[in-house]
């Protein structure tokens, strides 16, 4: 980095527009059908800008209330100002469970099964009468709105850079040291975080594992390497994977470097509003199938990503999620054999209506080079 670092962050990260919460609030309070319980915290925060490990939001036709024990007390009030949420505070789980109960009351309460422990719900089943609604706020965190996109953005801007600090040096590093280098730079250029623990997998054994994570092992001359990193902005992630042979590559790396390529190429070209989660899947598939390759690619293809990493659409064969504009979604095919390594290709797309007919439908928001092999 030969930037000051303050100005590369300001170059990666800008002025980051406000979130609206309170036009969300309107929007799931007004369209509200009875009353609705969310327990899960992502759909609380992404409700009412409140971001605390314990705490519930209840929204009917004419009221947000958000509740939480003592130590976010402060907080909630601060991060939810503007929405007009009501914020109640007990120190105690017991009085806080309590008061959920005495502001629920006696009607039909809906709340998304899936998103809490089977324990939670029978819980607060015996003080209330549930109903198992699917959360609206889940529905509406799939369409991105230009904030989100600039947090999105961000992060993405950040891995890229990150990234392009380290690659150079793989080769005699460690694992771990990869890993610990990509973090603290995204945290130098201006990250919160990283937005899940980074992959490093190295060599004929370590690459073969989609999600190994990071060890001591010492990546060498003649080794693939994949690295799948991403950044946290402002509570949003992003998400890419880039892949590498050590040296001069054999011939039989290169066919399989190229098959991801084209792979990913085919997923990305099948990616537009209205596109079939499971067709963006099955045209990575077709190229590995193909090729011959098929039972060499041991995941699905494809994710949504916001305030969490793992978000719906998933693309798998078994996929019923449709793709829609202003989704956000990552492209990421792989081959993975034991004894050979692996490579993995991914990419994070912001989808988009097109405006011509050479318009692919989608906005490419991690650019890091997808280097030829040597």
């Amino acid at each position: 980095m030969t930037e000051p670092v303050d100005e590369l962050i300001d170059d990666l990260i800008g002025d980051l527009p406000a979130i609206d919460h309170a036009d969300r609030a309107r929007r799931i309070c007004d369209a509200a059908d009875g009353t609705t319980l969310y327990t899960d915290l992502t759909d609380v925060r992404w409700l009412t800008g409140f971001n605390g490990s314990n705490g519930w939001a209840i929204a009917r036709c004419d009221e947000l209330i958000v509740g939480t024990d003592g130590r976010y007390g402060d907080k909630a009030r601060a991060e939810t100002a503007g929405t007009g949420a009501t914020v109640i505070v007990e120190q105690q789980a017991a009085k806080l469970h309590q008061r959920l109960v005495e502001t629920l009351g006696d009607q039909p309460i809906g709340l998304d099964a899936s998103s809490v422990p089977h324990a939670t719900w029978q819980r607060l089943a015996a003080d209330v009468d549930l109903v198992d609604r699917p959360s609206p706020v889940k529905l509406a965190r799939r369409t991105k709105d230009p904030a989100e996109v600039a947090r999105i953005d961000a992060a993405a801007r950040i891995a890229d850079a990150a990234l392009a600090d380290v690659e150079a040096n793989l080769c005699g590093m460690t694992e771990l040291d990869v890993r610990a280098e990509l973090e603290h730079s995204m945290i130098r250029l201006g990250a919160d975080d990283r937005s899940y623990d980074t992959i490093v997998a190295s060599g004929p054994d370590h690459g073969a594992r989609p999600h190994h994570g990071a060890s001591r092992r010492t990546i060498i001359e003649g080794d693939t390497v994949i690295i799948d990193v991403g950044a946290l902005v402002d509570g949003y992630h992003s998400d890419m994977t880039r892949s590498w042979v050590m040296g001069e590559a054999t011939a039989e790396q290169r066919e399989i470097y190229a098959l991801v390529v084209a792979a990913q190429q085919a997923g990305l070209d099948a990616t537009h509003p209205g596109a079939r989660a499971s067709d963006i899947d099955a045209a990575c598939r077709e190229v590995f199938d193909d090729a011959g390759y098929l039972d060499w690619y041991i995941h699905g293809t494809g994710h949504g990503v916001g305030l969490d990493i793992h978000e719906t659409p998933f693309h798998s064969p078994v996929s019923t999620d449709s793709i829609l504009a202003d989704y956000v979604v990552t492209v990421e095919p792989g081959l993975y054999r034991g004894g050979f390594g692996g490579f993995r290709i991914e990419d994070l797309l912001l989808v988009t209506t097109p405006n011509t007919p050479t318009d692919p439908g989608y906005r490419v928001l991690t650019h890091s080079p997808k280097r030829e092999l040597n």
